[in-house]
């Protein structure tokens, strides 16, 4: 008998002790279920003989005081009561001592016929249930144990030391059917990671370009703040004027890079819970129309309160960006609409920002919340920004569940819908 063989024959053994196991379990479980059965039915049964017997005896019922001795004399049961100076004794009717005596044994025997019946055969289908973990485990032990063809093994180790990582797009190609499996997860994971390394790489190379910028702005004022800022009162003025803005827009920068960091890392939290959209839109349009007296700014809002669940701060900041963007590609003394209400085709809540201002080409949408995309548009605006403010609103409205619509044209101008979800409806008071 080979290696093998002996395997299975072991493999075997142990399912058969399993099922064994199993099998005396169910017998022991059985039994104490019987066992419980009797008792609970013999409790019953003595305590509605004692009741009958005790009213047929005295006339009454009482637990307090009435005591019970039992008593055999020729091979019947007696029973005398014993209440105060009354005492009384019963004896069961021989009939009904029968049919009870009989009862009782037809159940025992019921009970030990089916504890005999699962004993011989309930072996068989629980071997029967546990036939496929055996397969199972055989199969595995089968692949576990599979030699592979070393020229196939050598094919594999080659392809995959020779990938070409510095390559536009390295592949592992091992020509080989029985490999095609491996060879896709390959190049599945390659192509995951050659994109996470590319966005990696634009990240990193846009962030050092916008930092760059005020860097070098704020330099060459300090340079000439040294130079001439001394005795010009006028040029130190705009040195410090401009080396303030630039100041500011390194901070929001840097706060905005942190801000996406945190989120990709896990540690920028939510704080989810009813929040009124109605009250949000309100707040945004109020400060708006205090600090933006540029643009004419409108609100609408559906009737009632609108509600959803999200984080208040989180939303309020998403919607601020959205209204940023928009007064900042939209002419001065044009209008900015802001929206509040419930969507009827999608039963949800939503917020819209729209703006009249330059819009956008259908091959700048698909790329506005990439971090860093601007237009070509709006790179030669004076705009400023960072681009990074639509990935944040992004990212935010994500993590809600949300999603965003974008509807837009060039030189007609730009609507982003928010759409949330509805917060848990609450029961009425009956």
């Amino acid at each position: 008998m080979n290696q093998t063989d002996l395997q299975a024959k072991e493999r075997k053994k142990k399912m058969k002790s399993t099922a064994g196991k199993i099998h005396r379990l169910f017998l022991g479980k059985l039994f104490l279920c019987f066992l419980l059965m009797d008792l609970v039915i013999g409790a019953i049964g003595f305590g509605g003989m004692a009741y009958v017997a005790e009213k047929k005896a005295l006339g009454s019922f009482s637990v307090k005081d009435t005591s019970m001795d039992f008593m055999v004399e020729d091979h019947t049961l007696s029973v005398e009561f014993t209440r105060g100076d009354e005492t009384a004794i019963f004896t069961p009717d021989p009939d009904v001592v029968d049919v009870v005596r009989s009862l009782g044994f037809s159940l025992l025997g019921m009970q030990a016929g089916l504890l005999m019946w699962s004993f011989l055969f309930d072996r068989f289908p629980i071997r029967r249930k546990l036939r496929p973990l055996r397969e199972m485990a055989e199969s595995a032990q089968y692949l576990t144990g599979l030699d592979w063809e070393q020229e196939k093994m050598r094919n594999l180790t080659y392809a995959i030391s020779h990938i070409d990582a510095e390559s536009g797009a390295p592949r592992l190609e091992t020509h080989d059917s029985e490999l095609a499996g491996i060879e896709n997860a390959m190049n599945d994971l390659l192509d995951r990671m050659r994109e996470s390394y590319r966005e990696q790489t634009r990240f990193v190379s846009d962030a050092s370009h916008e930092l760059r910028t005020p860097i070098a702005v704020i330099k060459g004022y300090a340079d000439m703040l040294d130079r001439w800022g001394k005795e010009d009162e006028q040029v130190l003025m705009e040195g410090i004027a401009a080396i303030r803005s630039e100041s500011d827009r390194m901070n929001t920068l840097v706060e905005q890079l942190l801000f996406l960091a945190r989120g990709d890392a896990g540690r920028q939290h939510l704080t989810m819970e009813e929040i009124s959209l109605s009250d949000i839109m309100q707040e945004v349009y109020d400060e708006s129309v205090m600090i933006d007296m540029k643009h004419t700014y409108e609100l609408q809002k559906e009737p009632g309160n609108i509600v959803c669940i999200g984080d208040y701060a989180m939303l309020k900041q998403a919607v601020r960006i959205f209204v940023d963007n928009a007064a900042k590609y939209t002419a001065e003394g044009d209008t900015i609409s802001l929206r509040v209400g419930i969507n009827r085709s999608r039963l949800c809540p939503y917020v819209s920002v729209q703006d009249n201002g330059i819009g956008m080409s259908s091959e700048d949408v698909k790329h506005i919340f990439e971090r860093f995309y601007r237009s070509d548009v709006a790179r030669n605006s004076k705009t400023g920004g960072t681009g990074l403010g639509l990935s944040i609103a992004k990212w935010i409205i994500d993590r809600h569940r949300g999603t965003i619509e974008v509807i837009t044209r060039e030189e007609i101008g730009t609507r982003f819908t928010v759409f949330l979800q509805n917060a848990p409806a609450k029961e009425e008071n009956a």
